[in-house]
């Protein structure tokens, strides 16, 4: 058969094969890849259109803030974050809480861990604007960053808010808040740190403090053994938001590792 002519005024349009980066120089598709075990995921991917502004900054700001989390190498935090403690957030949506408690602390840097790429976008966006030198934006797996890429005690706190809550119960072995993952958490942070949870999904949030409470690295802050008033560090997000005013009961958990 032979060759279809190509019309210079009109060429074919470009198709990005598989795993090839949206944007060049940005987060990678699969950083991960194959370099270890496929395990159950606990996050869901969530594909939504990126818009100008998160395209240019995922271009221009993600070789200096942001990192692909590879399981190839373990991070140097104090060179990262210039001596400052640092606190791991899994799960950041589109920034604007993180935004916020980066400002509120300058501190305390933020490893701020999610596979949203127009939520990475946006929270290099948002940085940059706010003249934050206190972020760090990590794409992929965060179990894979805890478990390959960060020292022992290195973290002086984690944030899990509003993750997957799973709800049918055939998928409640992807709750990111297992036995499991307390061990591997407890590690990581140092003694003293604060791991703190919220949810609006109340049997999550029960099976929350009930393996937190069993686990022997970690002790409730709350002197009654039960749920912690929002404190006034974490925003009120606009997902929050959204709950409550469908009638969500939202609950915080804040252990400290012992």
């Amino acid at each position: 058969m032979s060759e279809q002519p190509v019309n210079p005024e009109h060429p074919a349009p470009y198709i990005r094969p598989k795993g090839e980066p949206r944007f060049p120089g940005g987060p990678a598709a699969d950083p991960a890849g194959s370099h270890h075990e496929r395990r159950i995921r606990s996050f869901q991917p969530r594909r939504s259109r990126v818009t100008t502004g998160q395209a240019e900054a995922l271009e221009r700001l993600w070789p200096r803030w942001g990192l692909d989390i590879d399981g190839l190498r373990v991070l140097d935090l104090d060179a990262m974050f210039d001596g400052l403690p640092v606190v791991l957030e899994i799960g950041f949506g589109m920034g604007e809480a993180t935004a916020q408690m980066a400002a509120d602390d300058p501190a305390t840097g933020i490893l701020a861990t999610d596979v949203h790429t127009p939520g990475q976008g946006n929270l290099l966006r948002l940085a940059e604007g706010d003249g934050l030198s206190n972020i760090r934006v990590a794409n992929g797996d965060a179990i894979i960053l805890l478990r390959e890429m960060l020292k022992p005690g290195a973290l002086s706190g984690l944030r899990v808010y509003f993750p997957d809550p799973w709800p049918k119960a055939r998928h409640h072995k992807r709750r990111l808040i297992q036995p499991e993952f307390l061990h591997l958490a407890a590690d990581r942070l140092a003694p003293g740190a604060v791991l703190h949870c919220a949810t609006d999904w109340e049997p999550y949030a029960e099976q929350m403090l009930d393996v937190l409470t069993a686990h022997p690295d970690f002790e409730n802050t709350q002197e009654d053994g039960g749920y912690a008033p929002r404190p006034e560090f974490r925003p009120l997000t606009r997902f929050e938001g959204q709950g409550l005013d469908k009638g969500h009961v939202v609950h915080d958990l804040l252990f400290r590792r012992r």
